[in-house]
């Protein structure tokens, strides 16, 4: 049976799940979080499901023990700290993105928030930022994921039209942020959300992660 391609000329890429392995930040943002207010650590598949609830607006009251406006700043300020200084890229990536970016434009869409010029730089210790044309980060729109304003901010940038675009990302909101977008969506096992999670948004594709995504593309 013939593989499936999708003709493209921009791919569309998350960063936290997708490029850059974010468990072990998760997990210690926690710790720090939960010792600050003062309650029992939980074990890590409660830890992991914050990301997910707090992505999909989901209430967390039941994990934080009622201590959420405490819980939630500093949190989030322990996990932008921790990714910024021990970010690791996922397997394969780096020669990924030089394959992905010798054929078609690529544009990061990430809702960390944080300025561009910022994760640019990140992204520059990693070696990998030449590799994208544009990046759109949470300080770029008032409307995060699922909303497509930061995405078509990019496919805008990148000059593109929508119907030649792909996300791809490891999240439920990469996924509706591009069909609301109109453009195609794959997505990718590398982060927290299963298979199951993500086939319910009905993308094109779902693929283990980025390093199988270049021989879905022409």
């Amino acid at each position: 049976m013939q593989q499936v391609k999708f003709k493209t000329k921009g791919v569309f890429l998350d960063l936290d799940g997708t490029i850059i392995d974010s468990t072990a930040a998760y997990l210690e943002a926690a710790k720090i979080a939960f010792k600050a207010v003062n309650k029992p650590i939980p074990i890590d598949e409660v830890m992991l499901d914050l990301p997910k609830r707090l992505e999909l607006s989901r209430p967390i009251e039941h994990i934080t023990h009622g201590t959420t406006d405490e819980f939630l700043p500093v949190y989030l300020d322990a996990y932008h700290s921790i990714s910024e200084r021990e970010a690791k890229l996922l397997p394969n990536v780096e020669s990924t993105l030089a394959c992905l970016s010798g054929k078609f434009k690529l544009g990061l869409f990430t809702m960390r928030h944080m300025p561009s010029e910022m994760l640019h730089k990140e992204l520059d210790a990693h070696g990998i930022a030449k590799y994208f044309t544009h990046i759109v980060t949470g300080l770029d729109t008032d409307k995060p994921k699922p909303s497509p304003e930061g995405l078509l901010l990019c496919i805008d940038a990148l000059d593109l039209d929508i119907c030649d675009c792909i996300m791809a990302g490891d999240s439920v909101n990469d996924l509706r942020a591009g069909k609301a977008a109109g453009v195609r969506t794959i997505g990718f096992l590398s982060g927290l959300y299963t298979r199951q999670e993500l086939e319910m948004e009905q993308p094109d594709l779902v693929l283990p992660g980025l390093g199988a995504l270049p021989e879905y593309l022409e």
